[in-house]
């Protein structure tokens, strides 16, 4: 009998393995954050980051892993395509409040995917009660652009190319 089941899960394993995945960017984008909001309780959760800049570590880190097939995961490039600065505001509760760019070069493109994958990541996980002004935090990224569209947060970004 443990035979059968074993011969059973391997079978189940195997199709699972073999199934073919998303076709489109988009559509690996909504499959991964399907799986993340399975399996990560961060949104619902206090963030442990004890500085302002572990906080906004933290939010970085969750922003390109929700959108992971559109971060660029080597160094920038020296000549970056866009450079876009989003100012935004975090909630007691996690919720995203509001988001306004602050710095841009006009690439409506780059823009756009910078807007949506902060929207795409939120809720957030809530920031401890010292971090907060007036119940809510504000908060400040950069989002580089590489010639393929894909973006990298400067707040872990690896150091830019020279050339």
């Amino acid at each position: 009998m443990k035979i059968r089941a074993a011969i059973a899960l391997t079978a189940c394993v195997c199709v699972a393995c073999s199934t073919r995945g998303p076709d489109t960017p988009s559509k690996r984008d909504q499959e991964a954050k399907k799986l993340i909001n399975k399996t990560d309780t961060t949104s619902n959760a206090t963030s442990t980051a004890f500085t302002f800049e572990g906080y906004k570590k933290d939010i970085a880190e969750r922003i390109a892993e929700v959108n992971s097939t559109k971060v660029y995961i080597e160094r920038p490039q020296a000549l970056l395509r866009a450079v876009i600065v989003i100012k935004y505001v975090i909630a007691s509760d996690g919720k995203l409040l509001r988001s306004e760019l602050v710095r841009t070069n006009h690439d409506k493109a780059a823009e756009s995917i910078a807007l949506l994958s902060l929207n795409n990541t939120a809720p957030f996980p809530k920031p401890a009660s010292h971090l907060l002004k007036n119940g809510k935090v504000e908060i400040s990224e950069t989002w580089l652009f590489n010639n393929d569209g894909r973006f990298q947060l400067r707040t872990i970004a690896l150091p830019q190319m020279t050339e």
